[in-house]
C-alpha cells in the first residue's frame, strides 16, 4: 500500500517557509525534496515517492528557528499540524547520534536521508566554485577530490555520510555518484522554488 504525504505540496512549503527564513536552509530543503523523490523512484518506492519527498522537505523544519532542539523540537510542531507518527519518525531519525534524536534510521528510505542530507551540501559546495555554477557537469571524482579535503565545506560531516552510506551497504562512491545523479535530476526545480539562489 503506497504511503500517501501528509500534507499537499503547497501545505508543506507553507508549513517550510513558517520556520525557515534563510535563504541557504531554503535552497537545502528543497534540494532534499528532489533527491529524495529521485531515490524513491529509482529504487523501485515510486508509489511512496510523494511521501520521501514531503520528508526531504520537512526535515530540517525546526533546524532554524530551534538550533539546540534539532530534531526533537520538531515532534511537537509536526504533531501540532496533524502529521502521522510515519513522517515523525522519519524527519527525526535522521538527526539519529548526531542531535537530539530518539529515533534511528530503520527503513531504506530513513537510511538515505541520513545518507545524502550532508551530502548535498558538500555537492552543492563544489558545483558553484565551477564556472558553470551547476551540478550538470559536475562529476563524481571532482567531488572525491573535495571530499578528501577536510577544509572544504568543512560543515559537511564525512562521518556522518560514511555511516548513512554503511546503513545503506554501500561504498561513498556509490552514495556520491548516485546523489549527484539525483540533484542533476531536480537542479531546474530547486533553482525555480528559491529564486536562483545558486545563480
Amino acid at each position: 500500500m503506497a504511503k500517501h504525504p501528509d500534507y499537499t505540496r503547497d501545505q508543506a512549503v507553507a508549513l517550510l517557509k513558517e520556520y525557515t527564513k534563510e535563504e541557504f536552509h531554503l535552497l537545502h530543503a528543497f534540494t532534499v525534496e528532489g533527491v529524495m523523490r529521485f531515490f524513491a523512484e529509482r529504487l523501485g518506492y515510486g508509489e511512496d515517492a510523494d511521501f520521501w519527498a514531503e520528508v526531504g522537505l520537512l526535515h530540517d523544519l525546526d533546524f532554524e528557528m530551534y538550533p539546540d532542539e534539532h530534531c526533537v523540537k520538531v515532534q511537537e510542531l509536526l504533531k501540532a499540524r496533524g502529521a502521522g507518527q510515519d513522517l515523525i519518525h522519519a524527519v527525526v531519525s535522521h538527526g539519529y547520534g548526531l542531535s537530539g534524536a530518539e529515533f534511528a534510521p530503520e527503513h531504506e528510505m530513513e537510511k538515505l536521508l541520513f545518507a545524502a542530507d550532508e551530502l548535498t551540501g558538500l555537492i552543492w559546495a563544489c558545483a558553484i566554485i565551477r564556472p558553470s555554477k551547476s551540478v550538470q557537469d559536475l562529476e563524481l571524482k571532482s567531488v572525491k577530490k573535495k571530499y578528501r579535503n577536510l577544509n572544504f565545506a568543512a560543515g559537511c560531516s564525512r562521518e556522518a555520510i560514511e555511516r548513512g552510506a554503511g546503513m545503506l551497504g554501500w561504498d561513498t562512491d556509490r552514495l556520491i555518484g548516485e546523489t549527484i545523479l539525483a540533484m542533476r535530476s531536480c537542479e531546474d526545480e530547486v533553482r525555480a522554488a528559491t529564486g536562483e539562489a545558486l545563480a
